[in-house]
């Protein structure tokens, strides 16, 4: 079983420092050496409005490297991967992609060098108040002189995600569920505690928390923050926190404090039991 209720914002933990959505590195490959910045915007846009920003593309190897640019979707699956495609039909409810262009869409850079990469966001004038994702996608490609080559390449894609929010949409969100899973993976069997949060809301939001476990005792005997990847509209979705559980087998209670950008912290607890044969 578990509980839920709301502490006031004046009460609540300190706010963790967002970092740059989605878990994506900064650098693509060690090998081809591509970066990307921002990896991020966030537009507020009224509709029919345009917007025109530059993304920087650098080649940090010796190598020359060709690039090609692709507009995407993409969404979060159900174990916090974020997944890009050139179309998600679940998605078109919220996709901002036939809103993008981006220019160059192919181009070349020799090594050690960088190119701004310019793109515009323009919102349809029937644009709905509502929070819109979609992503510019850089993959490698061989260069002109290789193509007709053999051997090894390694291919990269980077992405910059895009978040367009027309009008003023409401925040709103919950603690869903609350509870310990067995992973029977036959190198690293464990436990991990998921956090459901639900977003019935036209407005994305990064969830910023704290997980505690704690022991019959009442003892924390494990702490985990929130990664803060964005819930995005009309869903449910999954965090998950794989544990230690140093003490084994036994009954615990986790306890979830996640501050949802309302006006309360949102808090659940939850009694579980960890068996000895993980089921």
């Amino acid at each position: 079983m578990h509980t839920r209720h709301c502490i006031p914002r004046n009460c609540k933990l300190a706010i963790i420092c967002a970092l740059a959505v989605l878990a994506l590195a900064g650098r693509a490959s060690a090998q081809v050496g591509l970066g990307l910045m921002p990896m991020r915007e966030d537009l507020s846009l009224a509709p029919g409005a345009a917007h025109s920003g530059v993304l920087t593309l650098n080649n940090d190897s010796s190598e020359k490297v060709r690039v090609v640019a692709e507009l995407l979707d993409f969404y979060i699956d159900s174990t916090g991967t974020p997944q890009f495609g050139r179309q998600y039909s679940q998605e078109a409810a919220f996709s901002c992609r036939s809103w993008l262009s981006v220019n160059p869409m192919e181009m070349e850079l020799e090594g050690n060098a960088h190119i701004a990469v310019r793109y515009t966001v323009r919102t349809p004038p029937a644009a709905t108040e509502r929070s819109n994702h979609c992503a510019i996608g850089f993959s490698t490609q061989p260069t002109a002189s290789l193509a007709k080559g053999t051997g090894l390449r390694t291919a990269v894609q980077i992405i910059a995600a895009i978040y367009v929010v027309v009008g003023k949409p409401a925040e709103e969100g919950s603690i869903k569920d609350l509870k310990l899973e067995y992973v029977p993976d036959p190198k690293q069997p464990g436990w991990r505690a998921v956090v459901v949060l639900a977003n019935p809301s036209l407005m994305h939001y990064r969830p910023n928390g704290d997980l505690d476990v704690l022991d019959e005792a009442g003892k924390v005997v494990e702490s985990a923050k929130f990664v803060p990847m964005p819930v995005l509209p009309q869903r449910d979705q999954r965090f998950l926190f794989p544990l230690k559980l140093d003490a084994g087998p036994g009954k615990y209670t986790l306890r979830a404090r996640v501050d949802l950008g309302g006006s309360d912290i949102q808090e659940a607890t939850a009694l579980v039991v960890a068996a000895k044969t993980g089921q």
